[in-house]
């Protein structure tokens, strides 16, 4: 009996433990929402915690208004960069995984290799690129760099993935007649369903949130994503920070939906390729 009552305690004392820390976490997001609905004059370093007096949703109006082609903007970009980049992807890591590649063992690190490089490192050469190729401030131009840089990541998953579909399934379609993209059509595109949830969810998330290349590549305002509408809102000599604080809520709450909805199936489909059996 002792023993039940002690792991019970120790079961109470780590779900305590952890609602502290997720009560820790979420104090960030209480200071948005609750700046977000106050009245500018009631906005002080010293009531900064303070509940608002009355909800005033005349910021999110606000904030809508001035970005609201940048929200546009960035479901474009993203919905582009995505899709072209979870299909090449797919079809680069199929290939690395299951053709005789000649090279591939020093192919495969080199596309590696694209993770790390940062990009403050290729910003200038970036840019003089994107204006040689008439790309500078144009939503084409984020696009592809966001499907450029995101084919590295993409390929090791979709590659991890294929690596253990069985050799004999795709044999068999070959000698049934199958060709390249017959394989990939009819057989390794529908067991990909858990690797290009991974991939939709890791890309749009990194491509919604970046903010370096948005601002840098388009500089017209309405051309630029949902990040840099969002830095201007806080930009000037006096700001009004509820303003602010309701974009940065608005521009979350896609991010935020695509974990609430596809998040479960995350971890499961980023181990999917993990296990051998």
């Amino acid at each position: 009996m002792s023993n039940i009552n002690t792991k019970g305690f120790w079961r109470t004392l780590v779900y305590v433990l952890l609602l502290m820390a997720a009560l820790f976490y979420l104090l960030p997001m209480y200071m948005v929402v609750i700046t977000s609905l106050k009245d500018p004059a009631e906005i002080s370093l010293s009531k900064a915690w303070d509940l608002p007096k009355g909800l005033h949703w005349e910021s999110f109006t606000e904030a809508w208004d001035k970005f609201d082609d940048g929200l546009f903007n960035s479901l474009k970009l993203v919905v582009a960069a995505t899709v072209l980049s979870a299909v090449m992807g797919s079809m680069n890591g199929y290939i690395l995984a299951k053709w005789k590649v000649p090279w591939s063992g020093v192919l495969f690190p080199m596309v590696l290799f694209g993770m790390f490089i940062p990009y403050q490192a290729i910003l200038i050469p970036l840019f003089d690129f994107m204006r040689q190729i008439n790309l500078f401030n144009d939503l084409k131009g984020l696009i592809l760099i966001h499907v450029v840089y995101g084919l590295p990541i993409t390929t090791l998953i979709f590659r991890n993935f294929y690596v253990n579909i069985p050799d004999e399934v795709l044999e068999s379609a070959s000698i049934d007649g199958a060709n390249f993209f017959g394989i990939y059509w009819h057989i390794v595109l529908r067991l990909s369903a858990p690797a290009f949830v991974v991939v939709v969810i890791w890309q749009f998330t990194q491509i919604w949130n970046e903010f370096l290349f948005a601002v840098t590549i388009t500089q017209r305002p309405d051309r630029q994503p949902i990040t840099a509408g969002l830095a201007q809102l806080a930009g000037g000599q006096a700001v009004d920070w509820n303003l602010p604080m309701a974009g940065a809520i608005m521009a979350a709450l896609p991010t935020l939906l695509v974990y609430i909805i596809a998040g479960r199936y995350f971890i499961s489909g980023l181990l999917a390729g993990s296990v051998k059996g």
